[in-house]
């Protein structure tokens, strides 16, 4: 299917942080790229249990509601010694009562289970980040697409960019956090590329491929 027609497409986030991955990410391309938040779409409940359960139900959610293609992506970070938690429920753990997101107090309660669990030394600080990307068409028809980037767990938080726990997550090969990367930097990738690094990048480059033509 020509999933990309006439070049328009719905990202179906309202986080700011993935908005700007995704833009840039996208730019390249020149699609016309709006988000949900743009057309006034609310924010579905993701009560899916896996990445692609929650990622297809905020693409559909947008497909529907506008008749364009939508593109969703569902991410978390999997922390080994914790058996994978928070996993789809990353985001859940920087919620407060009054429904803002505090990351800081998401990153100093993971480090609070690990260190209960023992995990000082760098071997058993290992995790990663995955990205399950989601293409939806309006009749319900979608693709996915996966990407995971490994790394281990640092403390304290280090770099103030990127969003999420970026600060506290170093990826395999690097003495830097993603906190502590540009964006160029953290995505690692362009199209013609093989170098993508974060997991979303690494999910964008396989749909790129797959749908944009990107070698």
């Amino acid at each position: 299917m020509n999933a990309l027609a006439g070049r328009k497409i719905v990202i179906a986030s309202h986080n700011a942080g993935k908005l700007r991955e995704f833009a840039d990410l996208m730019e390249p391309f020149g699609i016309e790229a709006k988000s949900a938040k743009d057309y006034g779409l609310p924010e579905p409940d993701e009560t899916g249990t896996t990445f692609e359960e929650n990622a297809y139900i905020k693409a559909l959610a947008a497909a529907t509601a506008t008749g364009l293609p939508a593109l969703s992506d569902d991410s978390g970070l999997c922390v080994d010694v914790l058996g994978g938690a928070p996993g789809v429920y990353t985001a859940d753990w920087a919620q407060k009562p009054d429904g803002t997101r505090d990351f800081a107090m998401a990153m100093e309660r993971t480090e609070k289970l690990m260190a209960e669990k023992g995990a000082l030394d760098p071997a058993r600080r290992t995790g990663r980040f995955v990205a399950v990307i989601c293409l939806c068409m309006p009749d319900g028809t979608a693709e996915y697409f996966r990407g995971e980037a490994e790394g281990r767990l640092v403390w304290p938080p280090r770099g103030t960019d990127g969003f999420g726990y970026d600060p506290v997550f170093q990826p395999a090969g690097f003495d830097v956090t993603f906190g502590e990367m540009t964006a160029q930097e953290k995505h690692g990738w362009k199209p013609g590329q093989d170098t993508a690094l974060s997991h979303r990048a690494r999910a964008f480059q396989k749909f790129a491929r797959a749908k944009l033509g990107s070698a």
